[in-house]
């Protein structure tokens, strides 16, 4: 096996290029964007679950011991939690803080979906141009008789335009899909993690939700009314 055989810039050129111009063209440059971005973000942990949840155990103590009212909102660093938290302090009530993760977690699946379908629509597209190049190498074969040099070289770049649209389409792109879906999924599950547990540990210190203690103490108030 000679390993520099199968480098040919001209294949590479038509698949490569191709490919990439074909999917910008069919995607258009919003959805192109968000695919780089979200490739870009592969490479570094955005949200680090353990250190918003250490910083919020901060500001849940406080409402625990001084109650809602008097607590300032935290500044994390994390837009959605940031936000999350000044609305759930502002309006002292659980569904302003679902609501507020809803909204960021609409938006981030939206983003995550665009660079999904575009990795997707680029795996389908480089077979395809692999088959656009194997066509325009056949077609410099010779007309002439008997090989020559000619000859080979056109069946040999047929070939591994069809290997270069193989291997982009199945060992690139679709991989490439795949993380970053996986990366959204993964990033979802911890974020929702980390707001059941605040609203869990808030719940006694909210008037709209009551934790045990406060329904046992009504329960008790009522019974001796009676």
């Amino acid at each position: 096996m000679q390993p520099e055989n199968l480098f040919d810039a001209t294949s590479a050129l038509i698949v490569v290029g191709g490919t990439c111009l074909a999917t910008v063209l069919r995607s258009g440059l919003t959805d192109t964007r968000a695919a780089l971005g979200a490739l870009v973000r592969l490479g570094r942990k955005e949200f680090d679950a353990a250190r918003v949840r250490a910083e919020l155990a901060v500001q849940v103590r406080e409402m625990q011991r001084n109650g809602v009212i008097r607590t300032e909102p935290p500044q994390l660093g994390d837009v959605e939690f940031d936000e999350a938290t000044d609305a759930l302090i502002g309006t002292r009530s659980v569904s302003a803080l679902h609501r507020s993760h809803t909204a960021h977690k609409r938006r981030r699946n939206h983003g995550a979906m665009r660079a999904v379908r575009t990795l997707n629509q680029a795996a389908d597209l480089a077979p395809v141009f692999g088959l656009a190049g194997t066509l325009v190498s056949l077609s410099q074969l010779p007309t002439g008789a008997g090989p020559g040099g000619s000859f080979t070289d056109a069946i040999s770049m047929a070939v591994l335009t069809t290997l270069y649209g193989l291997l982009l389409g199945n060992l690139f792109f679709a991989p490439l899909a795949r993380a970053v879906a996986r990366r959204a999924s993964d990033e979802e599950k911890e974020r929702q993690a980390v707001l059941d547990w605040l609203e869990k540990q808030v719940a006694d210190a909210l008037p709209d939700n009551p934790g045990p203690t406060v329904v046992r103490h009504r329960a008790a108030a009522g019974g001796r009314g009676r």
